[in-house]
């Protein structure tokens, strides 16, 4: 029974101290963890809680004293520890108790095999030093280790909160960028409780994102989830219902209701997508720009995600850039200003990166940038020395204005892109009957709308069955990708071809469960499998099919982002091949004036238009008008079509001149220098490869009952046909596949990718370390001398601190193991012998015989192995100290300097790092140490001895 007032114990996180039970409201309670600055509801039937009792001789501290236990008294449900004159209740007691029993387990001979306590200690180190890692949270992620993404996440995840503008091309990944900012944020304990808000095309890509990458389970709120929520009658707002949420602005515009119900709900982090979409002039705001607008003013961390170049609309980026610092950017007319003055110094860096000199204009603009800085200033009248040339570009950097807040990395830039290659499969406009001339219109007029219309498809005698047939039997060892509009395309496709050919079909259409998507994924991934997947427009959203390198368009998206999407299944960082991209159409047709003007107005096939969005905007309603016209066969439509064409031609050749012109290179070059800008990548590249820690966490599942068998090409089978717990998460639906190559989950998205801090592993580890198995144990070890016996204990070292702090990149929860013999002298240098490791499992050992001799010698044993860990201890804290004092004394310097010649670093940063040292500070020292498990080894004669 739960009553307020009472402490408890977690044992998923016995780190968090002693919690005090807050309020008990039907079948919830909620518990407080002071010293941690955390609030726990759980449900009273499944919390993993245990009562924090002492018992008669045990030690209890609070209210500045401290006693040993004589005698417990219970009063309205509630303990009163009373000895050495002196009581206390027990919503007295201070935080950190000592509270392990496994001295007990072992006086008591209530020992588990030795081969548990090994598993025990292996896992607690492990654990300490993943969590160390600047890559907890993303080592499980399926990510390709892109080394821009990887930088622009840990600058990013590293701001104190991060208020960030992702604008990278189309293309280079910034919905990955986002995610990996968000999941380092939960996992770090920065942020709890994170709001995705969307465009509702957007919402199920990014639930699938999230989680199938990220393993962040996110729950999508519609009107029908807010209602149902409500029923409850308790009153609640709905937002407050989950911590991880998706919303698109639809729903909200439509329920002035909810959107209130949303800004009353606290937010920790708030990621918009699409941001250039939200509108905003000076005079008036649009409803969705003013609803972020209220977000962002309340929420700590903000992520805005968006394609459009700068320079295709100042006003529009000014916008989004005081959506993240409403005081740095107040004023457009001095933004406009100031973005005029970066375009000169970008054309600055780039002579100095290429070694040539400056004119006399921009040593004449450098020299009034630096007055008043002497040695800058010297470095001018020789800027082309290598050492100078740094210096300067360095200087400039320190002084842009929108580097701390925008990201833009550029393909040319990030490089590592294959060629595209457009392959025409224009087909004769008299292949079709006037019937299929008209059902070939009135497809292009559903392909255009939004939501697609239903037709009646069939594909039985379109021509473009044939050229998609006979590619298949061109390329016989390929395997080629075809992204359609609909899943209605998908299954006339399917049903079409199903008599025509040979090869291996799956599908992957929005009717298929997620599951079911995985698995013909991997079908077509597989080298023997399926050699075409049929795809929805679903397919074009955030997968990797790489391994192939043929694309068929069988139709076209009249949004050229869309059509990008597409392409960039396949045409990604690391692809072997030239992209070959299959344009089907027929003569004539609407389909076909959009591939010309794709082909010849923006060039898309070959490249990836930055300003497709914007060109778009002006010539997107011609251009499905001419298209229906010519498809009709209009009079004067080959003239409109060229004229159309041509315009086109020219603006995206004038924009992209505008982005060649505008470009701001030091923007580009400021995350490089970024004190996080390649620690995450160096963190993964240290850790991706270890064959003993995969061997561990497949021993942590057997000890669950879980088989591991290998499938070959690194693919594992987990069986749970023994599972001896329903605690563990991932196994309702039986055997699971799984990997620890980072290669095979990439190209497998229905392959987990295990790490310690994937949810399967974790939840394993945490079951395990937070009960009793392992903590006792007893073994004998023939190395040993005779008349031998020694005590090994374990301490855990933990420092109780507001998550927020992330203290545990400095001093996670760490083991420190002491063993003494009976002369309790130290034994800093034993370790169990590999034949004793070996036999403890084939030994019968009576433990409880022992009981004597074990309740004579342990405790004094255990009183001087306190004694030696709590040196260990001072040392562990003294290092964790020092290596915090210097990180952010050294984050606050660099913050300071920048902060005198940049206006993008504000005040507010600089005070939250120097909070964040003093409170860290004044938290390490104050960390605790708690007994966790106690082996006890004898010599093999020592037993018969008693």
């Amino acid at each position: 029974m739960f009553v307020p007032g009472q402490r408890w114990i977690s044992t998923a996180e016995p780190e968090l101290g002693l919690g005090t039970v807050l309020r008990v409201e039907g079948r919830g309670v909620q518990v407080l963890f002071a010293k941690a600055g955390v609030l726990r509801p759980y449900a009273i039937d499944s919390a993993p809680l245990v009562r924090a009792e002492f018992r008669a001789g045990q030690r209890v501290a609070g209210k500045g004293i401290a006693f040993l236990v004589e005698r417990v008294e219970v009063k309205d449900e509630l303990l009163i520890y009373r000895g050495e004159g002196r009581e206390l209740h027990e919503g007295q007691l201070d935080d950190e108790q000592s509270v392990s029993q496994a001295d007990d387990r072992l006086v008591g001979g209530r020992t588990d095999p030795v081969a548990n306590f090994e598993l025990r200690l292996e896992g607690l180190q492990r654990r300490a030093e993943a969590r160390r890692s600047p890559t907890w949270g993303l080592g499980a992620a399926r990510l390709g280790l892109v080394p821009h993404q990887l930088r622009v996440a840990g600058i990013a995840a590293a701001r104190r909160p991060p208020r960030v503008l992702l604008a990278d091309e189309v293309g280079l990944g910034k919905t990955i960028e986002a995610g990996m900012i968000v999941a380092r944020q939960l996992a770090t304990g920065r942020a709890a409780r994170v709001l995705v808000l969307l465009p509702d095309t957007l919402v199920y890509q990014w639930f699938v994102e999230l989680l199938r990458r990220f393993n962040l389970s996110f729950a999508i709120y519609d009107e029908e989830r807010c209602e149902a929520l409500e029923q409850a009658g308790d009153d609640r707002n709905p937002f407050e219902d989950e911590q991880l949420v998706i919303a698109d602005f639809g729903f909200l515009e439509a329920s002035p209701k909810r959107a209130r119900q949303l800004l009353d709900a606290s937010w920790d982090l708030l990621v918009v997508d699409e941001a250039h979409h939200l509108e905003w002039t000076p005079e008036a705001a649009s409803p969705r720009y003013a609803l972020v607008e209220q977000l962002a003013a309340k929420t700590p961390g903000v992520i805005l995600l968006t394609a459009t170049p700068e320079q295709l609309g100042r006003s529009g980026h000014f916008a989004r850039l005081r959506l993240l610092d409403p005081q740095r950017y107040h004023d457009l007319d001095a933004y406009l200003a100031e973005s005029e003055q970066f375009q000169p110094l970008s054309r600055i860096a780039d002579r100095l990166l290429a070694g040539e000199a400056l004119d006399a204009g921009q040593l004449a603009q450098l020299q009034a940038l630096f007055a008043g800085d002497a040695p800058l200033l010297a470095c001018l009248a020789d800027a082309t020395r290598p050492a100078h040339a740094r210096e300067i570009l360095d200087a400039l950097i320190d002084r842009h204005g929108t580097g701390r807040a925008m990201f833009r990395n550029r393909r040319a830039g990030v490089g590592g892109f294959p060629q595209r290659r457009p392959e025409w499969q224009l087909l004769p406009a008299d292949a079709l009957d006037e019937a299929g001339r008209q059902a070939l219109l009135a497809e292009f007029r559903a392909d255009i709308q939004q939501p697609v219309p239903a037709l009646d498809l069939d594909y039985a005698a379109d021509p473009r069955l044939a050229a998609l047939v006979a590619l298949l039997d061109a390329h016989p060892q390929e395997k080629f990708l075809l992204i359609c509009r609909s899943q209605a395309k998908v299954l006339a496709l399917e049903e079409a071809l199903r008599t025509r050919t040979g090869a291996g079909i799956a599908r992957f259409h929005e009717g298929l469960g997620i599951m079911q998507r995985d698995r013909n994924a991997a079908f077509f991934a597989q080298p023997g499998g399926a050699r075409l997947l049929l795809c929805s427009e679903i397919g074009s959203e955030g997968r990797n099919f790489q391994f192939a390198h043929h694309l068929v368009l069988w139709d076209l998206p009249l949004d050229p982002d869309l059509l990008e999407q597409r392409i960039g299944r396949l045409d990604r960082i690391g692809q072997a091949h030239d992209i070959a991209i299959h344009v089907l159409a027929v003569a004539d047709s609407a389909q076909h004036v959009l591939a010309r003007w794709y082909d010849e107005g923006i060039d898309a096939f070959r490249a990836s238009p930055a300003d497709g969005r914007e060109l778009l905007r002006r010539f997107g309603a011609t251009l499905a008008q001419l298209a229906e016209e010519h498809a009709r066969g209009t009079d004067s439509r080959d003239q409109e079509l060229e004229a159309l064409l041509a315009e086109t031609r020219a603006a995206h050749e004038q924009m992209a001149g505008l982005i060649r012109a505008g470009r701001d290179h030091l923007l580009e070059l400021a995350a490089r220098r970024d004190l996080h800008a390649d620690e995450l990548e160096r963190a993964f590249r240290r850790e991706d490869d270890d064959p003993a820690r995969d061997a561990y966490v497949q021993r942590l599942l057997e000890a669950f009952g879980i088989h591991a068998e290998e499938l070959g090409g690194k693919v594992v089978l987990l069986d749970p046909q023994y599972l001896s717990t329903d605690a563990l998460p991932g196994f309702t639906e039986g055997p699971q596949s799984v990997t620890f190559a980072r290669d095979v989950a990439l190209a497998r998205e229905d392959l987990p990718l295990l790490r310690l801090d994937h949810p399967l592993v974790a939840g394993a580890l945490d079951l395990a370390l937070s009960g009793e198995q392992g903590n006792a144990a007893f073994m004998v070890d023939d190395v040993l001398p005779p008349r031998s016996a020694l005590l090994q204990a374990v301490y855990l070292l933990e420092c109780v601190a507001d998550r927020r702090l992330d203290a545990e990149r400095f001093m996670p929860t760490q083991p420190i193991v002491v063993t003494v013999d009976t002369k309790l002298a130290e034994r800093a240098d034993f370790r169990p012998s590999e034949p004793a490791l070996r036999k403890a499992a084939d030994r019968s050992i009576e433990v409880p015989r022992y009981r004597k001799f074990l309740a004579r010698l342990v405790p004094p044993m255990l009183e001087r192995t306190e004694a030696v860990a709590a040196l260990r201890a001072q040392s562990a804290i003294g290092e964790a100290t020092v290596l915090a004092t210097e990180t952010l004394d050294a984050e606050l310097a660099r913050l300071r300097a920048l902060h005198a010649v940049n206006p993008s670093i504000s005040e507010a940063e600089i005070a939250a790092v120097a909070d964040e040292r003093a409170a860290l500070l004044a938290a390490l020292p104050q960390a605790r140490l708690r007994l966790d498990a106690v082996r006890f080894v004898v010599s093999a004669d020592f037993l018969a001895l008693r």
